[in-house]
């Protein structure tokens, strides 16, 4: 059956089959159906797969789907990247399917792709189609998240979704700035003019990009130059995990595959400004490295979360030079 993904997103109970795809150019909805998958299987054992891990092991993976204990707990799938490679195992487990869920994500698919076609016509399986979203949605997300907020005007809504400029991940971390910042709930438009201001929110971005690249001198001259706003560190710390996480989409295509055509291949497309150094920073990233940033950015946003006393802006720049060191490790 093939679901509207507005519908999905407002309600994720109305999916009955047990298997699932979910496909399309808006990563950002894709990553928050995720997350709320997450949280109404909250009494399932989720396992989290790449398709890469899933053919590798599909014999352990089908065998520890199907067998299902009295006394286990319900298992609930989330196989990402899938593509056409996937359609066999899928056709194979889905007649042996009971008490688990299995959920598929994936980029954009075209109309010729076995998957998508096999999922649409499929009276045992779901699809749901994720394109990008419009100015209505993000609109009406902005008032949804902004809910109960003072000060929540026209003028304020709109400035938050030309920020976002229809990305729905740049609107969460717009969104997760406002929250972090007006703890108070109320919204005053100057200050948060001043917090989504893009010329330093773009001046942080060149120094993450330094550090990326293993550029110590550059590096050590931007973290005098550049100013760090002790509210804006969560920003700053989704800045690095989006393009860290946009770095493991490359090394996960084949190695074969010209680094042009890779980036090329990305959706959301990488900005053309950008290309050349995601380009150099692609051949000093690979995924062992970037899972030790990510296990050091979520350490740090525990501890900005959960100490008031730590000087916040110390360990970011410090965060940024450990960055740059393993660059060049």
């Amino acid at each position: 059956m093939i679901y509207k993904s507005y519908i999905v997103e407002n309600n994720l109970n109305i999916l009955k089959e047990k298997v699932v795809l979910f496909y399309g150019e808006n990563t950002g909805l894709i990553s928050d159906i995720k997350k709320k998958i997450k949280t109404i299987y909250t009494n399932c054992e989720i396992l989290s797969y790449d398709q890469d891990d899933v053919l590798k092991n599909d014999e352990a993976i089908f065998s520890d789907v199907i067998n299902i204990s009295l006394f286990s707990q319900k298992k609930v799938y989330l196989i990402s990247q899938a593509s056409d490679k996937l359609l066999d195992f899928v056709e194979e487990i889905l007649p042996k399917l009971e008490a688990q869920n299995i959920f598929l994500f994936s980029g954009i698919l075209e109309k010729k792709s076995k998957l998508r076609f096999f999922f649409e016509t499929s009276n045992s399986c779901g699809i749901v189609p994720c394109y990008a979203d419009n100015e209505m949605g993000i609109k009406k997300i902005i008032q949804e998240r902004l809910k109960g907020y003072e000060g929540l005007t026209t003028k304020i809504i709109n400035l938050i979704l030309e920020n976002s400029n229809l990305e729905r991940i740049k609107l969460n971390n717009e969104l997760e700035k406002v929250e972090q910042f007006f703890k108070d709930k109320k919204i005053d438009y100057d200050n948060l003019e001043k917090l989504l201001d893009l010329k330093i929110n773009e001046d942080f971005n060149v120094l993450r990009d330094a550090a990326l690249l293993g550029d110590k001198l550059k590096t050590n001259k931007l973290l005098s130059d550049t100013v760090i706003e002790t509210e804006k560190n969560i920003f700053y710390l989704n800045s690095l995990n989006q393009r860290l996480s946009r770095l493991n989409e490359i090394n996960k295509l084949d190695e074969k595959i010209n680094i042009n055509t890779k980036i090329s291949s990305l959706k959301p497309p990488i900005f053309w400004k950008d290309k050349p150094n995601f380009a150099l920073q692609s051949k000093k990233w690979s995924r062992s490295k970037i899972e030790k940033v990510q296990k050091k950015t979520f350490e740090f946003e525990i501890q900005l979360k959960t100490n008031s006393m730590i000087d916040k802006n110390i360990l970011i720049k410090k965060l940024i030079v450990d960055v740059c060191n393993l660059a060049n490790s």
